[in-house]
């Protein structure tokens, strides 16, 4: 479902009904106790900043989080309120995964969702997926959210979603890489190991977010203040991203197992190549300093001495075949 973007949607969420409103309308809009308000950020402004430090009275380094980038998952409690950032995943270019950014401020009847700043090489629709998948569910009835909580819980699920699916992306390329090393048809090795090393990025990328976004969850899930029901929401969220993470870590170890089964037929390739290297290498070495000292005394003369060359190369020939027998039974060819 595309939606229109806008600077600024206001909604207000009541058991039968979604209303659209302008911004003018908030300051009554949260007085109402009929309903939950949505305000909901797609782009930062002065317009909006000027919202979140008027209307809403929000900390300064709560709408500063919200201006700049977050290197990381962080939740603050507040009075009225709690402040929480997350990340969600984006592939990019050469493997690069961009962390997409969206910021919650869950009160009592509201719920403000702000998208951080995006990289230029990121799209907006990739900050609006959990939006749009959140206002489908609305929209076609299947989620009637009477509460804060239950509208975050539902947008944090969304993007959830979007880890595991990002996960099962990476799954699949795994599988992929599996089967082209087990089967031997590896191609361009430098290409091949971009390839792994790429995918291993991309899921290490996936647990670290499941991980913080966690630990995030776990600290609002010890916070007696949220009430019962925000409670049960808050740690259904900290089971979720515990299993993304596992799973995340588990298809992570399984490429690691590849990737070094890989390295070990590799090496292994290379320690018997050397082997064989090493027996030609003293196969020839004699035969090579023999042929040095009595060359010059038994070709390059007047004459041929037909004797001396002939037990020259009868020792030549009984020492490589005694360094072949030798290196045979040390298993070495």
């Amino acid at each position: 479902m595309t939606l229109p973007v806008q600077r600024m949607d206001i909604r207000f969420l009541s058991p039968t009904a979604i209303g659209h409103h302008p911004v003018d309308a908030l300051p009554a809009l949260l007085r109402r106790d009929d309903g939950l308000v949505w305000v909901d950020v797609p782009t930062w402004d002065d317009e909006a900043e000027r919202v979140l430090k008027e209307v809403f009275g929000f900390h300064p380094l709560a709408i500063r989080d919200c201006r700049e980038r977050n290197p990381v998952p962080k939740v603050h409690v507040y009075a009225d309120h709690v402040f929480v950032v997350l990340h969600a995943p984006k592939l990019g270019a050469g493997g690069h995964v961009h962390y997409v950014e969206l910021d919650q401020f869950v009160g009592r009847n509201f719920l403000v969702t702000v998208h951080g700043p995006l990289n230029p090489a990121v799209p907006l629709d990739a900050a609006m997926v959990e939006v749009r998948a959140v206002l489908g569910r609305i929209e076609a009835g299947r989620l009637r959210p009477t509460f804060p909580y239950q509208l975050s819980h539902a947008l944090v699920s969304a993007l959830a979603a979007r880890l595991r699916v990002h996960t099962a992306a990476l799954t699949h390329e795994v599988w992929r890489l599996e089967q082209r090393v087990t089967a031997g048809h590896i191609g361009d090795t430098e290409q091949f190991l971009e390839e792994m090393f790429r995918t291993r990025h991309g899921l290490l990328s996936a647990r670290t977010m499941c991980a913080l976004s966690r630990e995030v969850f776990g600290r609002m899930a010890t916070i007696a203040a949220l009430g019962a029901e925000a409670q049960s929401y808050v740690e259904d969220i900290v089971d979720q991203f515990e299993r993304l993470r596992a799973m995340a870590d588990a298809q992570r170890e399984y490429l690691q197992g590849t990737i070094e089964f890989y390295q070990a037929r590799t090496n292994t390739k290379m320690t018997i190549a050397a082997e064989r290297l090493a027996v030609i290498a003293a196969v020839t070495l004699p035969i090579t300093a023999l042929s040095s000292i009595l060359g010059m005394n038994v070709i390059v003369n007047e004459t041929t001495r037909y004797g001396l060359l002939a037990l020259s190369l009868a020792v030549m020939l009984a020492m490589s075949t005694t360094l072949l027998v030798w290196a045979k039974r040390k298993g070495w060819w």
